[in-house]
């Protein structure tokens, strides 16, 4: 291989590097930030459980090292989720360059709206979900049977939650993506409700706990927002047939 055909390979990768260590900069920062209320904000994760535990009731920790640990472990997390827009825009200003100008213009609001729909589906998880779950789990223990969750069990099923919602709620921009790209027509998908609409319930089915409160409550919300991405994916091919007659006359 000549020299000069791998110049452009390291730049690349140098660039790549470069983008890589700036998100891993941006979750440390945030972690050192959060460290000192790393028990705060577990108490926070976890007071939609506490508020339907039945009077004595109290989490555990069955693992000695699991009182500092797991708070530990979530600060961490929470540090990569409120990462997300950084990192997202280190993803961005690695393709950016290699986009035609039209692209460059599409994606910015695209990747504005992952962010946005991330955190709106944790919310949705947290403020929706959770306390309809977990009231639910509450009234239908058996009698005699006393409430006591590990907090390191509770995480990790809270965590799993958080990034099932986090990521359903994306579908909007997963819809105008694969409009954008030609992979598919706005129209096409309308007469695919029918296998959407199954697919949203045997997905909440796959990515959240086994109770019909839960698959449900990520079902619904998944096909509305593929009815909105569906929405928003004919102005972006309309745009984008557009512009792209507008370069080609230029």
């Amino acid at each position: 291989m000549a020299v000069e055909d791998t110049q452009p390979l390291i730049s690349h990768l140098i660039e790549l590097r470069k983008r890589l260590l700036n998100c891993i900069i941006a979750v440390v920062a945030i972690f050192l930030c959060l460290a000192y209320f790393s028990n705060d904000i577990y108490q926070l994760v976890s007071a939609p459980l506490m508020r339907q535990m039945p009077a004595g009731a109290s989490m555990i920790a069955t693992d000695v090292a699991s009182p500092f640990f797991t708070p530990v472990k979530l600060t961490m997390i929470v540090s990569v989720f409120l990462s997300v827009p950084v990192i997202l825009y280190q993803v961005w200003a690695f393709v950016a360059p290699a986009l035609y100008r039209h692209e460059r213009k599409l994606v910015m609001p695209l990747l504005f709206s992952s962010s946005f729909l991330f955190y709106i589906g944790m919310a949705f998880a947290y403020f929706i979900v959770f306390p309809l779950a977990f009231g639910f789990f509450a009234k239908t223990a058996p009698q005699g049977v006393l409430i006591a969750t590990d907090i390191n069990n509770y995480l990790d099923f809270v965590m799993a939650l958080f990034m099932a919602f986090g990521i359903s709620f994306e579908v909007p921009v997963a819809i105008v993506l694969i409009c954008w790209t030609g992979l598919t027509t706005p129209e096409d998908l309308k007469k695919k409700r029918p296998y959407i609409l199954v697919g949203a319930f045997v997905v909440g089915m796959l990515l959240t706990p086994p109770d019909v409160f839960s698959q449900t409550l990520l079902a619904i919300p998944m096909y509305a927002l593929f009815e909105v991405g569906i929405f928003f994916s004919r102005f972006y091919v309309g745009k984008r047939r557009h512009e792209e007659e507008q370069e080609d006359t230029e």
